[in-house]
C-alpha cells in the first residue's frame, strides 16, 4: 500500500482552473464514492478550498495511481483534460506526501501562512470521508496526525499571533490601545470594504456597539441591518464620535474629512478618555495632524500596511520552527507506515512455520502411536524450540531494519525465502515434501522403503 497525493492549488493554478475542479461540500460524498471505485484506489480523502484541490489516497501502485487519480479530476468537470491538467497539478508519494499534508494542516502552504481556515477545511474533509466510508487504517492514522501537527504548531509557534492582512492589523493596534474591547463602541464612516471587514474583526473581539454613516443614508441603513448597528446621519458623525472609542474611516472623498480640531473637540467632550481613528482612505480623509492630539491614536493605510510587513516577517521565523516540527513528526510517521509493512509478513512467517512444524510433528507422531502423552509433548516441545529458534533472528532482523533505507529489501526478501506469497501445498509440491521416507525408523514402514537403505549399508561396508 502506498500513500499518495494528487492536486494543485493557489500557487500551481489560476483561479479559472481551481474554480472548475471544486466539488461543493454536496458533491463530496459522491465524489469520493467514484474515487474509491477506480481500481487499486482503497483510501481516499478530498480537500477543496478556493485555493487548493487535492486528493489524498491509499493505493496499490504508485503510478497507476497517480493515474486513476488524475483521470478522477478530469472527470469532475468535463470541460478539462488531463493534459490540460497536467501542467497544473503536483504528485508526491510516501514521506513527501505525508509532509505535504502535515505543511497544507499547519498553514504553511496556505497563500497566507499561519491562517486558520485551513484547518477545519481538513476537519470537515475528513469528516465527510470517514461518514462515506473511503477511509481506512492508514488514511485515518495519518490525517489524524496532520490535525494533531497544526495543533502543535500553534501551540509551540507564534506563527498565528501577529495580523497578516490590513482589516486585522487595525484589531491588533486597537487591543494594544484598550486592553480589553467589550463595551467599546465603533463608528464606521464610509463603506470601504477594508473598514467593513474590520469592522467585523472588531465585532469578533468584543466590541458591541456599532454606528455607520455614509452619504446615502439607505446604504447606512442597510449596513446597520447586517453588522446589528445604528445608522447615523452623515452630517452628524462629528458629534457621533464623542461617543466612539474607535472611529474607522473609509470614504472616496478627495480631503480631509476630519481635522486636528474636530480630534481634539472630540477628546475634550470625552474627558480625555482615548479615541482610535484609522483611515483606511485614499487620498486620506483625516488631517495628519491629529497625530499630535494628546489621547488620539491615528494610523492610516500606510501604516497598517508596515505593520503587516512587520507581522509576515516574523511569521515566517515562526514558520522556520514550524517546518522543523513538521519534519520531526514526518519521520516518526514514516517510521509507523514501515512498521505496518513488515507486521503482515512476520505474521504470514509465524503462520507458515506453525503450520509446516504442526503438520510435520503430527505426520511423525502417527507412526510412534506407543509414545505416552509425555513423551509426545516432548517431541512437539523439540520441533516448537527448533522452529523457534531457526526463525528467531530472521524476525529480530525484520523489525530492526525496517526503518532503515534497506528494510523494503529485508521484507521482499524474507517473502521470496519463505515462499510467503504461495500456498504451503504449492511449496510442498515443489519442494519433494511428499517424500516421508525420512521420519521411518528401523521396524517401522514397508520392506519396499527398507530394503534400499539395506543395500546402501551393505555397500557402504
Amino acid at each position: 500500500m502506498h500513500l499518495i497525493v494528487v492536486g494543485l492549488s493557489h500557487k500551481t493554478a489560476p483561479v479559472e482552473i481551481r474554480e472548475k475542479l471544486a466539488v461543493p461540500e454536496s458533491r463530496l460524498g459522491e465524489a469520493l464514492g467514484r474515487l474509491c471505485s477506480y481500481q487499486g484506489v482503497r483510501e481516499g480523502v478530498l480537500l477543496s478550498t478556493c485555493n487548493r484541490v487535492e486528493v489524498y489516497s491509499v493505493v496499490d501502485d504508485v503510478e497507476s495511481g497517480y493515474g486513476r487519480i488524475q483521470e478522477f479530476l478530469a472527470d469532475t468537470h468535463l470541460s478539462l483534460s488531463s493534459e490540460q491538467l497536467t501542467p497544473h497539478l503536483y504528485w508526491h508519494t510516501g514521506d513527501r506526501a505525508i509532509g505535504h499534508l502535515f505543511r497544507v494542516a499547519a498553514s504553511l502552504d496556505s497563500m497566507i501562512i499561519g491562517e486558520s481556515q485551513i484547518l477545519g477545511q481538513l476537519k470537515d474533509a475528513f469528516e465527510v470521508a470517514l461518514a462515506h466510508k473511503t477511509t481506512g487504517v492508514i488514511m485515518n492514522k495519518v490525517v489524524k496526525k496532520a490535525i494533531s501537527v497544526a495543533k502543535r504548531v500553534r501551540t509551540e509557534t507564534k506563527i498565528a499571533e501577529t495580523a497578516v492582512s490590513v482589516s486585522y492589523a487595525a484589531v491588533e493596534l486597537a487591543k494594544k490601545i484598550f486592553s480589553n474591547l467589550d463595551e467599546k463602541t465603533v463608528l464606521l464612516v464610509g463603506a470601504g470594504e477594508m473598514a467593513k471587514l474590520a469592522a467585523r474583526h472588531l465585532i469578533s473581539q468584543g466590541v458591541r456597539h456599532v454606528r455607520i454613516t455614509t452619504r446615502t443614508p439607505q446604504h447606512a441603513i442597510d449596513l446597520a441591518d447586517k453588522f446589528g448597528g445604528t445608522p447615523v446621519p452623515f452630517n452628524r458623525f462629528k458629534d457621533e464620535m464623542v461617543a466612539a472609542d474607535i472611529v474607522l474611516v473609509s470614504t472616496g472623498a478627495a480631503h480631509y474629512l476630519i481635522s486636528a480640531e474636530d480630534v481634539q473637540r472630540v477628546v475634550d467632550k470625552r474627558g480625555n478618555r482615548p479615541v482610535f481613528l484609522i483611515d483606511i482612505s485614499v487620498p486620506r480623509n483625516i488631517d495628519p495632524a491629529v497625530r499630535y492630539v494628546d489621547n488620539a491614536f491615528l494610523f492610516d493605510i500606510d501604516d497598517l500596511k508596515h505593520r503587516v510587513q512587520q507581522n509576515r516577517a516574523e511569521r515566517l521565523q515562526e514558520a522556520e520552527k514550524a517546518e522543523r516540527m513538521v519534519v520531526e513528526e514526518v519521520v516518526a510517521t514514516v517510521e509507523w507506515m514501515k512498521s505496518l509493512e513488515v507486521t503482515p509478513t512476520i505474521v504470514a512467517l509465524r503462520s507458515r512455520v506453525d503450520e509446516i512444524k504442526q503438520a510435520e510433528v503430527e505426520k511423525v507422531l502417527g507412526r510412534l502411536a506407543h509414545l505416552s502423552p509425555q513423551d509426545r509433548e516432548l517431541v512437539e516441545g523439540l520441533a516448537s524450540s527448533i522452529v523457534n529458534k531457526l526463525i528467531h533472528r530472521t524476525m529480530v532482523t525484520l523489525k530492526a531494519e525496517i526503518n532503515s533505507s534497506n528494510g523494503p529489501a529485508f521484507v521482499e526478501a524474507a517473502r521470496r525465502f519463505f515462499h510467503l506469497d504461495r500456498p504451503l501445498t504449492q511449496n510442498r509440491q515443489e519442494e519433494g515434501c511428499a517424500d516421508q521416507s525420512r521420519y521411518l525408523l528401523p521396524g517401522h514402514g514397508s520392506s519396499e522403503q527398507e530394503e534400499p537403505e539395506s543395500a546402501v549399508r551393505k555397500q557402504a561396508r
